[in-house]
């Protein structure tokens, strides 16, 4: 027999026939313990990055009438980083799911049973959102070009994290007790990470190592436009030319000959 398979009692009950008792198996066993602990690290780093690209889409939401743009090098490099962090999240997440509704679905505490899956539909909803935000060249059966479409997903994207972790404290407080410290602790984390990026923004890895002009502004000059920095742009951000033949091939042509 197996560890989760009914096994006969040595005591008849008393309409004679052989009591029969289930295993007790824990919701969250030893090996899904070493998955979860995978989901709670990449949550943490998805969830800094992602109160990080919020924060940055607010700014130029009240900035609008002003027409600026916060999405800089560093916005970029996050923006790829939450869509990689998010494909990574998804096989983890799923093995979890799958575990744990395995273990638990015929518990007697019905009311966390139920709230765990409201929060699996919750949970597909925001992957399969996710993935369908992406936009891949030559892959055109996935992207919805409907801009209302588009925005419903979108926003369906941005406000199912925040119905899952009401979901999940729901389903907490229906089970086991929850470790306020522990989740503090991560929510600190968290947030540490996020004033971390936000000191980052300002900064664009590609000219750390941009050397300032020998003779100061006479290379400038008669021009009074500067770089932020004072230093020369390096060529190799400048001469990017097979990347600007993707969408001017014509005036690339015309350069080349």
């Amino acid at each position: 027999m197996s560890d989760t398979e009914p096994k006969p009692s040595d005591s008849p009950n008393p309409s004679g026939k052989p009591t029969v008792r289930r295993r007790y198996v824990r919701a969250v066993g030893p090996r899904l313990q070493k998955v979860l602990m995978v989901v709670w690290a990449l949550l943490a780093l998805l969830g800094a990055n992602s109160v990080y690209l919020a924060t940055v889409t607010f700014l130029e939401w009240l900035d609008r009438d002003q027409g600026l743009s916060y999405q800089n090098y560093f916005y970029q490099l996050q923006f790829l980083g939450h869509l990689i962090l998010g494909l990574v999240f998804v096989v983890p997440f799923v093995l979890f799911l799958g575990g744990h509704v395995w273990n638990t679905w015929n518990r007697p505490n019905r009311r966390a049973v139920w709230v765990g899956y409201g929060i699996l539909v919750t949970s597909l909803v925001l992957l399969i959102s996710g993935v369908l935000l992406i936009r891949l060249d030559g892959v055109e059966f996935l992207q919805i070009k409907n801009p209302s479409g588009r925005s419903l997903v979108y926003w369906l994207h941005v406000g199912t994290p925040l119905a899952c972790v009401w979901l999940y404290i729901l389903h907490r407080l229906a089970g086991p007790r929850i470790r306020w410290r522990m989740g503090l602790a991560w929510a600190g984390g968290v947030a540490l990470v996020v004033l971390a990026m936000i000191g980052l923004h300002r900064h664009d890895p590609r000219v750390w190592h941009a050397q300032a002009p020998a003779a100061g502004e006479q290379y400038f000059h008669p021009s009074a436009a500067r770089t932020s920095t004072g230093n020369l742009i390096p060529a190799r951000t400048l001469m990017n030319n097979e990347y600007c033949m993707e969408c001017h091939k014509d005036v690339y042509d015309s350069w080349f000959h």
